[in-house]
């Protein structure tokens, strides 16, 4: 789950890293009063749960107030990489003596927290770690130890030249890490950490991702929330026991276990196809599931056809098959389905079956790949 910034910088604050002093603006006129508090240059922000805000404008310098509300009027309302901005942050704008890159993040090969630090702060990390890898620091956080002030000084010694800027960034360090683990964090980050002209680290940008997995611990974060409607289906879709994640493809998927899913879509994509969805039904045998899943494809109106890959364990293809028909006779479907069952009870799902004409059968994974894509050509 991702936070806007302010909302970042407010749990930030809570665990007293610096921040800058910054108001919450939804209207041009709010961002004209809290001009008016600062009474010098301002920086107008973008909150959107993407990256790349300066880049796109979402980002504007202002140093008087027809300048202000010329921001505010530009990036309230625009749309950056598909998301629209409701709301902007103001603060003061910082003169700048130096900046870097400081982030943690859940690293599955070394089974730790990950710090990575790089003198090349402001700018996308992403793209530094693939053009220079080199640059950016990383070290695993001993899971039992955690971050001691030492190792975030040793840290810091390697991209900064004063001590002073030493060891208020390695303070910082010490209590952004304490945020990672308390919060139940995936990501936190702060880019850019930097120098002022008055020798004061501060965090001038934060981001924080909370790890859904520990939601169930935290049921005060549902507020701080703002899905996307594609994030909205993916939170409904679990609610009803579905894991599904929307793509920009036009064969809609659905399949039974994650890894099968994986495979499918891969299958899809061999054979010159791009999948819409992942939505893995899980191993319940619940036709009701079925009908669900299948609502979710028609919904989406990339979908050009819709293949079914059920490979029966838990699962059960006759279960699968009358949840299917149910959803036939629910909804009116337009579009080609292929589906292959296999396992448990195919025998049966596929007598259940026979007589279906909206159906096409395959018998195995790359015939099915390649009679969904053929049927998507056709419509």
């Amino acid at each position: 789950m991702k936070i806007h910034e302010y909302q970042a910088k407010e749990i930030f604050a809570e665990y007293q890293i610096p921040v800058q002093t910054f108001f919450v603006c939804k209207t041009v006129d709010e961002v004209v009063n809290a001009f008016d508090k600062f009474g010098g240059p301002v920086v107008v922000k973008a909150q959107v749960l993407v990256g790349g805000r300066g880049k796109a404008g979402g980002i504007k310098f202002c140093d008087s107030k027809e300048k202000a509300i010329e921001a505010a009027t530009s990036i309230i309302g625009m749309d950056i990489k598909g998301l629209t901005v409701e709301t902007v942050i103001v603060c003061s704008a910082v003169d700048i003596a130096d900046e870097i890159y400081v982030g943690l993040i859940t690293d599955r090969n070394t089974k730790s927290v990950l710090l990575m630090v790089s003198a090349e702060g402001g700018v996308e990390i992403e793209e530094v770690a693939k053009t220079n890898p080199e640059k950016i620091i990383k070290i695993p956080i001993d899971p039992q130890i955690g971050l001691l002030p030492h190792q975030a000084r040793n840290v810091f010694f390697k991209v900064m030249k004063n001590g002073n800027h030493v060891r208020q960034a390695a303070d910082i360090l010490v209590k952004l890490y304490k945020v990672f683990i308390e919060k139940d964090c995936s990501l936190a980050e702060i880019n850019p950490l930097v120098i002022d002209k008055n020798d004061k680290v501060i965090a001038l940008d934060a981001k924080v991702n909370f790890d859904d997995n520990a939601m169930f611990r935290h049921p005060d974060y549902e507020a701080l929330a703002d899905y996307t409607d594609d994030e909205k289906l993916e939170v409904e879709a679990n609610e009803r026991g579905l894991s599904y994640v929307k793509l920009d493809g036009e064969i809609g998927c659905m399949v039974n276990g994650a890894g099968l899913a994986m495979a499918t879509m891969d299958m899809i994509n061999l054979y010159g196809g791009t999948p819409a969805n992942f939505l893995d039904i899980g191993g319940s045998s619940n036709p009701q599931k079925v009908i669900h899943a299948m609502e979710y494809l028609m919904n989406d109106k990339n979908v050009k056809a819709v293949l079914i890959n059920i490979f029966g364990g838990i699962t059960r293809c006759d279960d699968v098959a009358r949840g299917l028909l149910e959803a036939f006779k629910q909804m009116d479907v337009k579009m080609p389905v292929v589906i292959r069952l296999s396992g448990t009870n195919a025998k049966e799902g596929k007598e259940l079956l026979k007589n279906s004409k909206e159906l096409i059968t395959a018998d195995t994974m790359a015939e099915a790949a390649k009679k969904v894509i053929e049927a998507a050509k056709n419509v």
